[in-house]
């Protein structure tokens, strides 16, 4: 069967790999409708993934179709079900998982990372990890991406007496927006973008902040009456960003990171105790977010094709990842049709 593989930094292209005719025990045999294509992917084919050793299969935000239906076990999925999955493992014994916390396995392996992906046109996965909606294949393929946002949202407990400060209108910013708004909150989106910006207003965004044009501390202040926002979440990565998510947030507030900077971050660490703030960070996602944001897509409530920038063919897909790593703000989200 074809897979889509990257052989080395800046090359990626369609491989023949093994059929995969039944599935592995206690797996559920699954052919691939779309798979999205993320930032990690995006680093991975640059090279800047210290997780990945090369030759690597892409792939963890996917759509598929059960081959042959399973029952038993507390568990029905006839054949034709349309599902996504979770792309994450967890070893049961870290003291991540011991606290029922298994997103955050010290020894998770995600799929298209430390293990090959779903780039390709049959996966077999277990069946825990499978999520039936009533869902297009296209929202069904944003549910994961958009649990990394929603996972920020249940980590800074906010609820809908809260004012919600998004720093990053991508996939990851666009899914803490939506998560956001979805509790009731009033959340405010943070970006130098005015598509991203208008985007972000779609998917419940009350507010909007160009830093390009608009001071971000006297708009933030006014929208808050001076209080400042009491929940701030961070999905850019960048030193300026994380700091000011700390200036910024209100007395007492929560701060929530979900990516990381690739360089130390100075702070002034008086804020921290001075305002007695939550500093969070957040990874991956949990059931309860799978099932929340189904939830939140059944409810119609994402501009699903504003935050689709491109559907293509499997033979496509190497092209699109190097335009993508030369314009990487021309992109929200590339998915692969893998049925065609």
């Amino acid at each position: 069967m074809k897979a889509l593989q990257v052989r080395a930094p800046g090359s990626a292209q369609i491989v023949d790999v093994p059929d995969l005719d039944r599935p592995n025990s206690g797996e559920v045999l699954l052919r691939v409708d779309l798979v999205g294509m993320c930032g990690t992917d995006l680093t991975t084919f640059r090279g800047g993934n210290p997780m990945v050793a090369f030759p690597r299969i892409l792939g963890h935000e996917v759509a598929a179709t059960v081959v042959e239906g399973i029952t038993g076990l507390g568990v029905g999925l006839a054949a034709g079900t349309a599902v996504t999955v979770s792309p994450y493992t967890h070893c049961g014994s870290c003291p991540s998982c011991r606290r029922g916390r298994f997103n955050a396995c010290r020894n998770n392996q995600t799929m298209g990372v430390q293990r090959d992906g779903a780039m390709t046109e049959y996966i077999s996965m277990p069946v825990e990890k499978l999520y039936a909606a009533t869902l297009s294949r296209k929202e069904l393929c944003l549910v994961e991406p958009l649990t990394v946002g929603a996972h920020a949202v249940a980590r800074g407990r906010v609820t809908a007496r809260d004012t919600v400060a998004v720093f990053g209108c991508g996939g990851i910013g666009l899914g803490a927006i939506a998560g956001s708004a979805f509790l009731g909150a009033t959340t405010i989106a943070i970006d130098m973008d005015d598509r991203k910006l208008e985007v972000a207003r779609k998917a419940g965004a009350k507010h909007l902040i160009n830093t390009a044009q608009q001071d971000l501390h006297a708009s933030l202040a006014e929208i808050t009456a001076g209080d400042g926002p009491d929940v701030v979440i961070e999905a850019i990565g960048l030193p300026l960003t994380f700091r000011a998510a700390v200036e910024e947030v209100a007395f007492t507030g929560r701060v929530v990171y979900i990516g990381y900077t690739k360089e130390p971050v100075s702070y002034e660490t008086r804020l921290f105790v001075q305002k007695e703030l939550d500093i969070l960070g957040s990874r991956n996602a949990l059931p309860e977010d799978f099932h929340q944001v189904i939830r939140m897509l059944e409810a119609g409530r994402f501009p699903v094709d504003d935050a689709v920038s491109a559907i293509v063919a499997p033979e496509e897909a190497g092209r699109m990842l190097s335009e993508w790593s030369e314009s990487p703000g021309k992109f929200t989200k590339i998915m692969v049709d893998w049925s065609c």
